[in-house]
């Protein structure tokens, strides 16, 4: 199962680098193309190229089971790692590595790729970052938690390529759906398992 094919804005020069941003849940990958407009607005990484993919539509379990735009399902809001949706994770995984692995194939090498998103896209941006077999340049998550704590670190590669990525992780302190203490407390249990995070809070 895989959502519409990927938004790309391409590079206005030689491409050099890649960034991929994915939404959160209900949403969609037009939903972030503003990241790029501002960009181009600015005349400012004009060698990069924006890659905005889309979720499958599937239901959700917390909304009634509605079908809608999403990475995996959510179960609770309460506490995001109940019955969490290991088979959704892991097929949204192998959608971002295989992204990355397109960039890679166009000539873009890994380390100049950069993988990050919002909410549900920032949970498995933190993921696919982490779990990467790929060395990238940079990884971010945006009001975002941990998904399969308990299995993560057996899912990542031996060599752990991504051990000195840095990754960023930006939390509003008012987040009252993805509550911030869950994004602390991924930062911390990162920081734990031995990877290079920067978080910061915003009021």
């Amino acid at each position: 199962m895989s959502g519409p094919a990927a938004l790309v804005v391409p590079a206005l020069k030689r491409h050099t680098a890649t960034v991929i941003v994915s939404h959160g849940l209900g949403d969609s990958g037009a939903g972030w193309v503003f990241l790029a407009e501002n960009w181009r607005r600015r005349g400012k990484f004009e060698e990069v190229s924006f890659v905005f993919p889309n979720a499958p539509t599937i239901p959700i379990t917390i909304n009634m089971g509605m079908r809608m735009p999403g990475w995996y399902d959510i179960t609770s809001f309460d506490d995001l790692s109940v019955r969490e949706d290991e088979t959704g994770i892991l097929r949204s995984r192998d959608t971002m590595h295989s992204l990355i692995s397109a960039e890679v194939a166009k000539g873009i090498p890994s380390n100049r790729i950069v993988l990050g998103g919002f909410s549900q896209g920032g949970a498995m941006s933190l993921f696919c970052g982490v779990t990467c077999p790929q060395k990238l340049a940079g990884i971010f998550g945006l009001s975002s938690y941990l998904l399969l704590q308990g299995k993560l670190r057996d899912l990542v590669p031996a060599e752990n390529p991504n051990k000195e990525t840095p990754i960023f992780m930006g939390h509003g302190d008012a987040d009252m759906v993805v509550r911030h203490e869950w994004g602390q407390k991924t930062a911390d249990k990162l920081k734990e398992w031995g990877w290079n995070v920067d978080f910061r809070t915003y009021p």
